[in-house]
């Protein structure tokens, strides 16, 4: 999907937090998120609030990790924010992402959370691969947060970039 007018005024592009090592035996989608990782996401969680960058919807992936970043967004915002929980978000490419934002209609601001390379690839998409590496020149970070914002019907800005 190439991204166009349909998606939202406002997205937000949140990858996990750190996550641990997938205990011996365990799946990779069980993995939860180590102490530093529920330390960046109560972190990021509080500097978006503090910012007013409120979601309208939160997609976010099921996998554990996901779930746990996105508790703290909940549990900063208490009820002022619709969450709902994807399957097809895990190990899922870019285009599995924008056709989620671009199924949300009527909602003004949406963040997805889920994992990398599909947040990268996303952000890449929608804000211009120059951008993407002044912006993350090391990579997509975990517990990173792209705040874009539609201008101009099809263009894209990146407003700004956090990090827990």
């Amino acid at each position: 999907m190439t991204p166009s007018i349909l998606l939202p005024q406002r997205i937000y592009l949140l990858r996990h937090a750190k996550s641990g090592w997938a205990e011996p035996g365990g799946r990779d989608f069980d993995r939860s998120l180590s102490d530093s990782g529920f330390a960046e996401a109560e972190l990021l969680a509080e500097t978006a609030a503090d910012k007013g960058y409120r979601p309208d919807l939160v997609v976010c992936s099921t996998a554990t990790r996901c779930r746990q970043t996105a508790d703290a967004i909940n549990r900063v915002f208490s009820g002022l924010v619709e969450f709902r929980y994807v399957d097809a978000l895990y190990n899922a490419p870019a285009e599995v992402y924008l056709e989620i934002a671009g199924s949300t209609r009527g909602v003004p601001a949406l963040m997805l959370v889920g994992h990398n390379p599909a947040i990268e690839e996303v952000f890449a998409r929608l804000c211009g691969n120059e951008v993407m590496a002044r912006t993350v020149p090391e990579g997509y970070p975990t517990s990173g947060l792209a705040v874009i914002d539609t201008i101009e019907g099809e263009k894209f800005a990146l407003r700004d970039f956090l990090v827990g």
